[in-house]
C-alpha cells in the first residue's frame, strides 16, 4: 500500500509538472488535459525505469529532510538528552560520545538490543544514558516505575545496571513484582523502594521521557539518539558502532 500511494504521487507530480510546463497551462482545456495524461501514461508505460528512479529519489529527499528534522530536535532539546537529572547514566560520564537508548522492559527488540548497548560499553570513551520509555501497556509502566525508584537509590547506576540486565534478560511479562525481584536479586534497599516509588520524582521521569520521545518523533522501543542523529529501532551492533562513530570522527571507522 505504501509503494502503491507513492506511485500515485510519483505519476500525479509528472503529470502536473506536464501541465506546466507551458505558461498558458491553465488555460488549457478539458481534451487538451486528457491528451497530455495519455502522453505521460504512454511515456509512463514505456519507460517504467522513470518510476523506480523518481521514487529513489522521493525516498532520498525524505530520508533527508527526516534527519534534518531529528538534528533540529537533538539541538533543541540536547540538555534534557544528554544531561537530565532524571536519566541513568553508565559507561564514561565525560565520554566523548553519547549514546541514549529508549527501551521498553516487555519489548523483545530491546532484549537483543542489550547485548549490543553492553559490548559498546567496552569503549572506553562512551556515555551511555538509558530512559524508560514504557509504551507496551500496564506491566511496562509498573516495570519502568521501579526502574526509575532504582535510579533513584543508586545514583552511580552500578546496581541499576543488574537491576536492568536482570529484568530485561528475564523470561515472561514485565511488572511489578517481576521488576521488585530483579531490585531485590540486586541488592536495593526494597522499604526505600516502595516509598520512592510513590514519589512525584517517578511520575515527572516517565513524563520527561514521554515528552521527548514525541519531539523527537520516536515512535517505537529500542530508540537512541546518538550524537546528532535519531535512531529508530533495533538496528544491531554494526550501525550502531558506525553512529558511534561518526559522532566521534565523522566516518563510520575511525
Amino acid at each position: 500500500m505504501k509503494t502503491a500511494s507513492r506511485l500515485l504521487a510519483v505519476c500525479a507530480g509528472l503529470f502536473a509538472l506536464a501541465l506546466t510546463q507551458s505558461a498558458s497551462a491553465a488555460e488549457f482545456s478539458g481534451p487538451q488535459r486528457d491528451e497530455i495524461g495519455a502522453i505521460v501514461r504512454e511515456y509512463l508505460i514505456a519507460h517504467p525505469e522513470v518510476l523506480q528512479e523518481a521514487m529513489a529519489e522521493l525516498e532520498k529527499r525524505s530520508t533527508a529532510a527526516e534527519a534534518e528534522k531529528h538534528k533540529a530536535a537533538v539541538k533543541q532539546h540536547a540538555e534534557t538528552i544528554f544531561s537530565s537529572k532524571r536519566q541513568v547514566t553508565l559507561g564514561n560520564p565525560k565520554g566523548d560520545v553519547t549514546l541514549v537508548e529508549f527501551f521498553d522492559y516487555n519489548c523483545g527488540y530491546c532484549k537483543r538490543a542489550m547485548e549490543d548497548m553492553m559490548a559498546l560499553m567496552k569503549d572506553p570513551n562512551l556515555k551511555v544514558v538509558l530512559k524508560e520509555f514504557p509504551v507496551l501497556g500496564p506491566g511496562s509502566v509498573e516495570a519502568a516505575q521501579v526502574a526509575v525508584a532504582v535510579r533513584m537509590q543508586d545514583p552511580t547506576g552500578k546496581k541499576y545496571l543488574a537491576f536492568h540486565q536482570k529484568l530485561l534478560g528475564g523470561r515472561g511479562q514485565a511488572d511489578k513484582s517481576h521488576a521488585m525481584a530483579a531490585a531485590k536479586d540486586a541488592g536495593l534497599d526494597m522499604a526505600r523502594l516502595e516509598k520512592d516509588m510513590a514519589s512525584s520524582e517517578v511520575r515527572d521521569t516517565l513524563q520527561e521521557s514521554f515528552k521527548l520521545a514525541e519531539a523527537l518523533g520516536m515512535n517505537g522501543t529500542p530508540s537512541y539518539v546518538i550524537g546528532n542523529d535519531v535512531v529508530i529501532g533495533a538496528v544491531g551492533l554494526e550501525v550502531l558502532q558506525e553512529k558511534v562513530n561518526n559522532a566521534r570522527c565523522g566516518k563510520a571507522t575511525c
